[in-house]
Formats: C-alpha cells, sequence, structure tokens
C-alpha cells in the first residue's frame, strides 16, 4: 500500500530533530518543504495529508530534506523568505531576511508621511528586501539602493520586478555610499555587524551558508558601520535620518560613535520583539 505524504513529513521531521534542529522549527520546515513540493497551503495539507505520495513526490521530498539535514537554511532551499508579507527572492549571494529588520521599514512610516516625495537610499541592500518595502510605502519616493557585491544586485534586481517597484529603485554597484550623489531625506542599512571573533558561535546554517560579507565586520563588528555612519553624515539633507541595524551588545558603541559624530543626533534606539537595542535611528542637524 502506497505511503501517505503524512508518514513522509513525519519521517522528515525525526530526522531533522536528529540534525540537532529545534523540535518546532523541524516540524515547521518538515511541512513547508512539502507544500513546497506540493504547492500547497497548510489547509490543503492537514485536509489532504493522507493521500498516497507519488514517487516523484517521494524522491523531490527525500532530496530536499537531505539538503535541510545538513542544516542548508529553508529559505536557499524554497528560494523564498516572506519580509514586510512580501515574498522575497533568496539565494546564497545574500542574507536571508529576518524580521528584526523589519524594524527599519516600520521606523521609517513612523517618521515619514507615505505621500513624500522622499530621496531615500538603501545601503548593502542583499535581496533589496528593505528597498521593495519602502517603495512599496512611499510610493512617491525615488530610491537607490546599493551594495558592493554583483550577485547580490542580480538578486535585488529581481525582486524589485516582482513587485512592481523596478521604475523607481535604481540598483547601484557601489562600496557603501562611495560615488553615490545626494543628499538623501533618508537613509537605511542593514550592514554586516558580527564581530569576525564570533563566527564559531552561529548557527551552521548562518555560519556555513550565508555570505560571510554581509555578516562579518572587523574585530568587534562595526568596522563598516564606522563609514556607515561618517559617509552618511556627508550624505544626508538637513534633519534627513540614518537608520540602520546593528547587534546584541552593541549599544553603548552605537551611541559613542554617533555623539562622537559632528553633524548627527541620536533620535531613539529601536528594540525588536525580543527587546534588544536593534536598530539606530540618526538625524543629521546641522551642516557636517
Amino acid at each position: 500500500m502506497p505511503t501517505e505524504i503524512n508518514a513522509f513529513v513525519a519521517d522528515a521531521r525525526r530526522r531533522l530533530r536528529a540534525a540537532g534542529i529545534v523540535p518546532e522549527e523541524a516540524a515547521a520546515d518538515a511541512r513547508l518543504l512539502a507544500q513546497h513540493i506540493l504547492a500547497w497551503d497548510t489547509a490543503r495539507l492537514l485536509t489532504h495529508g493522507d493521500q498516497p505520495a507519488t514517487p516523484e513526490f517521494a524522491k523531490a521530498y527525500d532530496v530536499l530534506v537531505a539538503r535541510r539535514v545538513a542544516r542548508e537554511p529553508l529559505a536557499y532551499i524554497t528560494g523564498s523568505k516572506e519580509f514586510w508579507n512580501l515574498p522575497i527572492e533568496v539565494t546564497p549571494a545574500v542574507l536571508i531576511p529576518r524580521p528584526e529588520t523589519e524594524l527599519l521599514v516600520e521606523t521609517a512610516t513612523e517618521h515619514f508621511d507615505h505621500a513624500q516625495s522622499l530621496r531615500i537610499l538603501d545601503v548593502c541592500t542583499g535581496s533589496g528586501c528593505v528597498a521593495v518595502a519602502l517603495a512599496r510605502e512611499f510610493p512617491r519616493a525615488s530610491m537607490t539602493a546599493s551594495d558592493l557585491s554583483e550577485e547580490a544586485l542580480a538578486v535585488a534586481g529581481r525582486n524589485v520586478l516582482r513587485h512592481g517597484v523596478a521604475a523607481r529603485v535604481r540598483l547601484v554597484h557601489a562600496d557603501l555610499l562611495a560615488g553615490l550623489p545626494g543628499p538623501f531625506d533618508l537613509i537605511t542599512a542593514n550592514p554586516p555587524y558580527i564581530p569576525a571573533v564570533d563566527a564559531a558561535t552561529l548557527q551552521p546554517e548562518v555560519r556555513e551558508f550565508e555570505p560571510a560579507s554581509a555578516l562579518f565586520s572587523g574585530h568587534d563588528g562595526l568596522q563598516i558601520v564606522r563609514r556607515l555612519v561618517k559617509d552618511a553624515a556627508a550624505s544626508l539633507a538637513h534633519e534627513g535620518l540614518l537608520i540602520f541595524e546593528f547587534g546584541a551588545g552593541q549599544a553603548d558603541d552605537i551611541d559613542a560613535l554617533i555623539a562622537a559624530t559632528p553633524g548627527l543626533h541620536l533620535l531613539e534606539v529601536k528594540h525588536d520583539l525580543q527587546d534588544i537595542p536593534r536598530a539606530a535611528v540618526v538625524q543629521k542637524t546641522a551642516r557636517s
């Protein structure tokens, strides 16, 4: 008698747990991989999972589960990750969007009116998730999204096209703000901020699969942030905002860095859902 789809999912769940993936994540990933192959939503899998699995499903599912057992991130296997309620294409060329990065978009909507004709720059754009979200939130904005990785910009290009904002988002190959004409009303960034010495402490999914250039930034994690802040001071319009993400435990260093940069003022620090200081909101208050 053919094996039910549910039995394959249950076996995958066990394999993923044995590979060191926590039970809740193992259960979700086993289900999502099945849904990805079947092109089913959760409700359909729940109601039709007792159907016999086809040989084609069994073969394809085993391949994907084996990749996840090897700790390859789910988003790279399925090629997509949700961000700001939008499906974003991801590949190993880009960082996988995290929920905490949505703070950049959320904070921008708190400080600017949706109808404003803003000049926005998204630095270290990666997949373009922040740029896409901002372009949709601010339909009159003129946007530039930059990255040092041409491979990342190719992914970003597909995402801006997919979400209908390609006409308003200019993608630029640049090292931070180098060569980008300002002034900008808003600069956003999710820069690399993990200290290189912390690499061994990261989950295998992060350490072994995500691009190191998007993760690590010198011995203290702030090498890129220092350059970003300095460049932003010269590129922001008067009273323009720089909103950027930083790592756990770096809040005091960020405070000191902003205080030491002429023309910039730290307005606030946003906390993530775990109440960890996660995003700095910086305003240009004088000529730099």
